[in-house]
């Protein structure tokens, strides 16, 4: 029998932590500010009304349901706007080259719930649906092929790597067995093959059995830790002096990577980072101030009347006037 529980992410999206993200990025009226995961519009609603008519709004999706919604909401916005469909990394970097410089920008990062709720996407363990999990359909990559012809070794890495599975030894051998008879084709095909390899006592311990394993394939197919790295990067040339970066995380791989890069361009990084820049030295000057440097949580009201919530962590710090990396330091004569 296939296992069916009910996914709270499929629920009616509502921002995540939206008051505190209001409250630290601080967007005043005629600002710019670019939200990187526009999604289904709820924090840049908000965004919005603070920027006023003499503002700009930038939103970014790699989701063409996400574009749906951004027409959907434009005519009500206050201030300016601007689309671009694309993973926010490429886009972020294409704002920098047009020498656009901004107040802020914010990432809230995972799937949205528009993405959940179309079942064909393949993105919830809770129905059956095609082994799809791509954020941008036009790409080549899914979940389907991953399952289907990644070998044994590779398919147990992810799974360590972005799941963080227990048994990511056990499901891939599991996966790998059945597809030599029958495809695995469904997402409910997936499920089964994954609670077989799970032990019995253990199946449910923490929540749905395949809950880590479609995280794991979710990241995979979209590159979303890489996308990461790379849009908050591109941050770096994008914010003016005292412009702020905020970012909204749901899980400790993606809130270990804000946290370290935010660390180590705000100069309380590890000796060897990967994340600074070639050039660095103890001599250079910051590229961040962080505030609130613990992280913002959820406050008990919101956990009651959101569950989801409960895994947010936001992460927000200050562009300092440094330069970015690469740029031309000016000789005296």
């Amino acid at each position: 029998m296939p296992i069916i529980l009910s996914d709270m992410s499929a629920s009616t999206h509502v921002p995540v932590l939206a008051e505190e993200l209001l409250g630290l990025l601080e967007p005043s009226a005629g600002q710019t500010v670019v939200d990187c995961t526009f999604g289904g519009g709820g924090h840049a609603q908000m965004i919005a009304r603070r920027l006023g008519g003499e503002g700009t709004l930038i939103a970014i999706d790699r989701d063409p349901l996400a574009r749906e919604r951004f027409e959907e909401l434009a005519r009500e916005l206050p201030c300016a706007v601007r689309f671009i469909r694309a993973g926010y990394a490429d886009a972020l970097r294409e704002l920098a080259g047009e020498g656009l410089r901004v107040h802020a920008v914010y990432f809230d990062l995972g799937m949205s719930s528009m993405q959940v709720d179309t079942r064909e996407r393949g993105f919830s363990y809770s129905y059956d649906a095609p082994l799809d999990m791509r954020m941008d359909p036009d790409q080549e990559l899914t979940a389907r092929e991953i399952v289907a012809g990644w070998d044994e070794r590779r398919l147990a890495q992810i799974l360590r790597d972005h799941g963080e599975e227990r048994y990511a030894g056990a499901i891939a051998r599991a996966i790998v067995r059945r597809r030599e008879g029958d495809p695995i084709e469904s997402t409910l095909d997936l499920v089964d093959t994954i609670a077989a390899a799970i032990p019995a006592p253990v199946r449910f311990a923490a929540g749905h059995p395949a809950k880590r394993t479609f995280q794991a394939l979710r990241i995979a197919v979209n590159d979303e830790l890489g996308e990461i790295d790379r849009g908050l990067a591109a941050t770096e040339q994008l914010l003016a002096p005292g412009g702020r970066l905020a970012v909204v995380s749901f899980h400790s791989l993606e809130d270990r990577r804000v946290k370290q890069f935010l660390r180590d361009r705000a100069g309380a990084a590890p000796k060897g980072s990967r994340h600074l820049p070639v050039a660095a030295t103890k001599e250079a000057k910051p590229l961040f101030r962080l505030i609130a440097p613990g992280g913002v949580t959820a406050s008990k009201a919101e956990l009651a009347q959101n569950p989801r919530a409960r895994s947010a962590r936001l992460r927000i710090a200050e562009r300092t006037d440094a330069p970015p990396p690469g740029t031309p330091t000016e000789v005296a004569a």
